[in-house]
């Protein structure tokens, strides 16, 4: 097949693109607008030379920054994605993290002296949504979300910021709200999507406090493990899951293109 016979058209009003070769469809494209305002591209092509049109038409469509995330061992893809002019700004960890206490060694943690652990159900919303946009502040002003442990959600309103304030467990000083992490019911296995502390209260047993309540609770509804992604530059977070049983079960390599 020639590849100058490859017509690329972009659906109608939409973040989708199909390559065309005698009106047979022999690739396609999307682009995803993540919570965060980030877009990423995927490309569905086992043909290279489609492969690279696709990509030269979606960012000549989509001015500015774009992302895409491959497999840490599909080295093909990842090659593919950098001919194109892609670079590699984040890689990732995927871990199974254990809920039994007696594999985590959780079981006995309890929180730091004047820190109160709310359960899973127990967090307000109004307060909870205080502590994510001073967490976020804080997280923005310093290494950054792309290397936290977190899955950013977007509101009905398309809004970042809490969603379900039944997913949480929080940690709470004097009345105040300073710490959260967040699990998330998805196909095949929960997912562990936050684990943050405000910076004033770091490295006090705080995360490990939240940690054991709400894999504990969760072991307690019956669920083994919790997946989780850290990036790779986060050692502090590599070691606390590691030190609590966490097992790799792979990685992602993300990419951007300015």
């Amino acid at each position: 097949m020639n590849k100058d016979a490859v017509v690329i058209n972009r659906i109608v009003e939409g973040l989708r693109w199909h390559a065309l070769d005698d009106d047979e469809v022999v690739g396609r494209g999307d682009a995803l607008r993540r919570p965060d305002g980030r877009v990423f591209l995927g490309i569905d092509s086992w043909r290279d030379e489609v492969f690279d049109q696709l990509v030269a038409t979606m960012l000549s469509d989509l001015p500015g920054t774009v992302y895409t995330v491959v497999d840490a061992d599909d080295s093909d893809a990842q090659q593919r994605w950098q001919g194109a002019g892609f670079v590699v700004c984040r890689q990732e960890r995927v871990y199974a993290v254990p809920t039994d206490p007696d594999v985590t060694g959780l079981g006995r943690v309890a929180p730091p002296p004047g820190v109160t652990i709310l359960p899973l159900g127990q967090a307000e919303e109004k307060p909870l949504t205080e502590l994510d946009r001073v967490v976020r502040e804080e997280v923005s002003a310093t290494v950054g979300w792309q290397a936290m442990p977190v899955e950013m959600l977007a509101r009905p309103d398309g809004k970042l910021g809490v969603v379900d304030p039944s997913a949480y467990v929080v940690a709470v000083q004097d009345g105040q709200y300073i710490g959260q992490t967040r699990v998330a019911a998805v196909p095949r296995r929960h997912r562990l999507g936050l684990v943050a502390v405000r910076a004033a209260y770091r490295r006090r047993g705080v995360a490990r406090a939240m940690l054991a309540e709400m894999l504990g609770s969760l072991h307690r509804s019956g669920i083994e493990s919790v997946s989780l992604e850290v990036d790779d530059r986060n050692a502090a977070a590599r070691a606390l899951f590691e030190g609590i049983g966490a097992q790799r079960l792979g990685g992602a390599v993300e990419l951007l293109h300015r």
